[in-house]
């Protein structure tokens, strides 16, 4: 799911080498942090937040096919470049 995620974000975003993902996994849950630019944090949530609850939803679909539960999350980037 990870790699999923990953290739849904960074054709999204202008700098996709900047674009990480955080996996953990509990029991029958993965938690996945979405990291990217400062600058394309705005692409990734979208307007009134369209973009990442479209994401969430494309990634639930793929989580249920595995019988998982999942929980995405953007994580702030504290880099100063």
């Amino acid at each position: 799911m990870k790699d999923t995620l990953h290739f849904i974000v960074a054709a999204i975003v202008d700098n996709p080498d900047a674009v990480t993902i955080d996996e953990h996994e509990e029991d029958d849950f993965t938690n996945l942090t979405i990291t990217v630019a400062p600058e394309d944090m705005g692409k990734v949530i979208g307007k009134e937040g369209k973009v990442i609850r479209s994401i969430r939803n494309i990634m639930k679909i793929k989580a249920m096919k595995f019988d998982r539960r999942i929980k995405i999350s953007l994580a702030e980037s504290n880099s100063n470049e």
